[in-house]
């Protein structure tokens, strides 16, 4: 009787799958007077520090003071000038900025004008102190939170110092996607760069 060959008792090598890089957690950021805050940056980069993170900057086109209450829409220029400090600051402390957007008077329907066109895994909110803050009064967060069903990181921060000075972007850094949504001459609302929004008169901000 023949015996077989012995069994092959030799370590089987297994070759590994490159590991896939981890998807960035997607934030969006809401923020108007306080959007580029010392502490609303701070926070921002500890959440950056957990893993890769995208932030979405939305600054609603909330007027302040007397204008609240005269012109709802009047908040546009200050608006832009936050936005534009804001994702400065972001890119100088390091963050990755996927877009930046100016946004209805109102703020829930800024968020929910974002939620629309893109997923988000979390919600940051900024406001001043409560005793300042019309987002507070309106209880901002947790409205946020009841009507996307995201965690929503409520942030108390300071009003941001606007410089006089033209404010231009950083060499080297890739230009900030700015849109808003707009409605046309149908009531249909579109998502415009401020650039065309401004060469079409006969629309208006959703």
């Amino acid at each position: 009787m023949v015996s077989g060959a012995p069994p092959d008792t030799s370590p089987t090598t297994t070759m590994n799958e490159p590991e896939m890089p981890a998807e960035p957690q997607k934030v969006l950021v809401v923020g108007t007077r306080t959007a580029a805050c010392n502490e609303l940056v701070h926070e921002l980069t500890r959440r950056a520090a957990r893993g890769p993170t995208a932030f979405t900057l939305v600054v609603p086109t909330t007027p302040s003071g007397w204008a609240w209450l005269a012109d709802m829409h009047s908040g546009g220029v200050d608006a832009e000038r936050y936005l534009d400090a804001a994702v400065e600051r972001y890119r100088a402390a390091g963050l990755e900025v996927d877009s930046a957007h100016l946004g209805d008077p109102d703020p829930i329907a800024a968020v929910m004008d974002a939620v629309h066109f893109a997923t988000y895994d979390e919600v940051v909110v900024c406001t001043l102190p409560r005793n300042l803050s019309k987002w507070l009064g309106l209880s901002l967060p947790h409205r946020i939170r009841a009507v996307t069903g995201l965690p929503v990181t409520h942030v108390v921060g300071r009003q941001t110092r606007l410089s006089d000075k033209a404010h231009g972007r950083r060499g080297g850094h890739r230009p900030v996607d700015r849109r808003s949504v707009y409605l046309d001459g149908q009531g249909a609302a579109q998502v415009l760069g401020l650039e065309d929004a401004r060469s079409q008169p006969s629309r208006t901000r959703a």
